[in-house]
């Protein structure tokens, strides 16, 4: 089988998971996950065999695993002609570094999701006031591996796919499972109003990113419009780059704007819903109310990961027209502006919050935003790299803290005291002390920690959040402000997390008597702490300290070789190099230093530092409820009202009721004037005159015989009277 027809094959094992859970092993737990687990771990085992097998490629970069067959019979006129859509699979550079981590991580969370769903759904504690919340095996558990198999395979057909058409069905499919899968415990309610169900998460990401998804597919629909084509390698690599060059010197239809800008911002405005970019950030904190392998596969493997994913793939178009060092076009601006502030915006948030997973989410928001900004100055091989390393880090924290609320919720069934019982195992001020209890997931969960807080030169996080500092320190100084910023908040936040999840005594009976997991659940944790750590080494620079490390200079040349023009690697600079070892090591020094005594009842250091901006904080800049005044009471009131009462009520039902009282006026007219006087009126009056005619007759039935001869002898007469007379009086 030559490389090309693995690459066809590399999605379909977690389709085919999906149809045969759905529709034969639905009954049996164990054989669903063992098909979702056995199949995924076939994807994973093609994704690795061609990941390898194009590193050992000559030239790979220049050539490239590439196949093709029509798909749509359509064309429209264009440079490059006319013809058919094509579906098609694509192995470059990016691919491949796309297919290291992406079925590797989709596999992990499918083993972690055994123990996960063999402790099942929690019981609301409102819901049996005075009685422990309990567990058993969840009851959706076979069509929770069929939602994961299907997300898995969504995200391996965006990747692979040769075309944005065919990127942009994978695209959609995630959100599909995005809303099967946040939504999954769909009916699961809170006793507090303010507390959205899982049900009201899911609409609400499937909305919000449904905004973005329109801009996407606007931008594709432009986008073929221009060129007759949705092929990455015709659109971006044919004949030189000629088609990217007509489409930066073609206007568009709005001003000061060519065809590849707007092109770029209505692509962009995909990846801001689908990264949960600002200001369509607040789906994905929201989206914490599902499972934690849902959270897991939504930040690291699948989800947000596509929205960078597509820039990336997209940034010859993004960038087209720009020169290293020059005006940065208008998809670069909106990146790089977008990006850093969404990176440092989020980070203000995460500092404030007490849900161990909600502080991921946002800490999720705030890194994605880091990659962004690093590509909209041009950062490409930065943004590509700090991708791979964040979604393993990343991973590892959500499945750690999944662990750890159920570590959290075992300790709450086990604990002898009644007050133990309804409290929120998410809810960090609730923990401590579980470095004793769960040593794996405390040992695991640092590391991944700090991976995202960049701690120097051992975890993937240093190295790959240096080369973005690195690279806006280069090229644009008040962006690496604003991200080193960013850092300190990120590393301040992250040993906030460790310190009141892991460190100090126990605050509650339920961490008191916390305990650790299963091996399907600790197994994974262990593999990612060692990417978290590891997967950083590839992007030592050559000249590092004058060590003549080559990790760099192989991931640059491999990844940047899925550009035009390959990045240049940028000379040792020690500023950035030192601004990242200041911000790490600060940030957690400070995080530790205000946590690391922090006891039960006490208020929150930080809410006494910083007085009512804690507030604003803790209630994420009052977005939501800023969203809920000026989009969600307005459409609802359209609805309600303007639609319902006014429109649908008022004008239609009142059209519709108008045309039937008129109707009925003019039935009663007719029936007034014409049918009972004309119609009916006749019948009745012919009717009446026989009942007339048959009465007079009737006096002549007497019933004497003699009469009635005497009447036949007058009719005889009269007859003969009416047939002779004008024979007697012709003569």
């Amino acid at each position: 089988m030559t490389p090309d027809n693995v690459v066809w094959l590399i999605p379909l094992p977690p389709l085919i998971a999906f149809f045969i859970i759905v529709l034969f092993t639905n009954r049996n737990k164990a054989l669903s996950h063992w098909v979702a687990i056995g199949l995924m771990g076939v994807s994973w085992l093609l994704s690795w065999g061609v990941f390898f097998r194009a590193l050992g490629t000559a030239g790979f970069g220049a050539q490239v695993l590439q196949a093709a067959v029509a798909w749509l019979p359509f064309g429209a006129p264009s440079v490059a002609g006319t013809g058919p859509l094509s579906m098609g699979v694509l192995v470059d550079p990016l691919t491949a570094a796309m297919l290291f981590f992406v079925p590797l991580i989709c596999l992990l969370i499918f083993v972690y999701s055994v123990g996960y769903g063999n402790f099942g759904r929690p019981v609301d504690p409102h819901d049996l006031p005075g009685q422990p919340p309990h567990r058993g095996v969840e009851p959706l558990y076979s069509r929770f591996f069929a939602f994961l198999s299907l997300f898995a395979f969504a995200m391996l057909l965006l990747v692979v796919a040769d075309n944005l058409l065919l990127m942009f069905v994978g695209w959609e499919i995630m959100g599909l499972c995005s809303y099967l899968l946040i939504g999954f415990w769909y009916s699961r309610d809170y006793s507090d109003p303010r507390q959205i169900t899982p049900r009201q998460a899911a609409v609400k990401a499937f909305i919000v990113t449904r905004v973005g998804d329109m801009l996407m597919l606007l931008g594709i629909a432009y986008l073929y419009a221009q060129t007759g084509t949705l092929s990455f390698r015709q659109i971006m690599y044919a004949d030189g780059g000629a088609m990217l060059a007509k489409l930066a010197s073609t206007p568009s239809s709005i001003v000061g704007l060519s065809a590849a800008g707007l092109i770029g911002l209505l692509l962009f405005g995909g990846t801001v819903g689908k990264s949960a970019q600002f200001p369509l950030h607040v789906w994905l904190p929201d989206a914490m109310e599902g499972p934690t392998p849902v959270s897991a596969m939504i930040h690291a493997a699948t989800m947000v990961s596509a929205g960078v994913y597509a820039m990336l793939r997209m940034f010859p178009l993004l960038s087209a027209g720009w020169v290293s060092g020059g005006p940065l076009t208008p998809p670069m601006m909106a990146m790089a502006v977008v990006g850093t502030f969404t990176a440092l915006f989020a980070a203000t948030i995460a500092v404030a919050q007490n849900d161990i997973k909600k502080v991921l989410a946002y800490s999720t928001i705030s890194q994605l935003g880091f990659m962004l900004a690093a590509l909209g100055t041009g950062a490409y091989v930065a943004a590509a790299f700090h991708l791979v390393t964040h979604a393993f880090f990343k991973a590892l924290l959500f499945l750690g803290s999944g662990s750890v609320i159920h570590g959290m919720e075992h300790g709450e069934q086990h604990a002898p005291s009644a007050a133990a019982h309804g409290l929120d195992p998410q809810n960090m001020l609730n923990m401590g002390g579980l470095r004793r209890r769960m040593p794996l997931t405390f040992w695991t969960f640092v590391a991944g920690g700090l991976a995202l807080a960049g701690f120097p030169f051992i975890t993937a996080g240093f190295w790959s959040k240096d080369e973005i500092l690195a690279d806006t320190w280069a090229h644009a100084p008040v962006i690496f402000v604003v991200l080193a910023l960013a850092a300190f908040l990120t590393a301040f936040y992250t040993m906030r997390q460790i310190s009141l999840t892991f460190l100090g005594q126990p605050r509650t009976a339920a961490a008191e008597h916390a305990s650790e997991n299963t091996w399907t659940m600790t197994l994974p944790l262990a593999a990612l702490g060692f990417f978290a750590v590891a997967a950083g080494w590839a992007g030592i620079p050559e000249d590092f300290l004058g060590l003549n490390l080559a990790g760099a200079a192989r991931f640059q040349a491999m990844v940047g070789k899925a550009l035009l023009s390959p990045p240049e690697a940028l000379p040792f600079n020690v500023v950035p190099l030192l601004t990242s070892l200041v911000v790490a090591l600060g940030g957690l020094l400070a995080g530790w230093w205000v946590y690391r005594r922090f006891a039960a009842g006490e208020t929150d250091p930080l809410a006494l530092a910083l007085g009512p901006v804690y507030g604003w904080l803790k209630n994420k800049y009052y977005f939501d409820e800023l969203y809920d005044w000026a989009f969600v009471r307005p459409v609802r009131w359209l609805a309600e009202v303007v639609v319902s009462q006014w429109i649908d009520r008022g004008l239609i039902d009142g059209a519709l009721h108008g045309i039937g009282r008129l109707g009925v006026a003019i039935g009663d007219a007719l029936r007034e004037y014409i049918d009972v006087p004309v119609v009916t009126g006749a019948g009745d009056r012919l009717g009446s005159g026989v009942k007339d005619v048959g009465r007079s007759a009737r006096t002549l039935q007497t019933g004497k015989v003699q009469e009635y001869l005497l009447m036949a002898l007058a009719m005889v007469i009269v007859a003969g009277i009416v047939l002779f007379l004008p024979i007697l009086m012709s003569r």
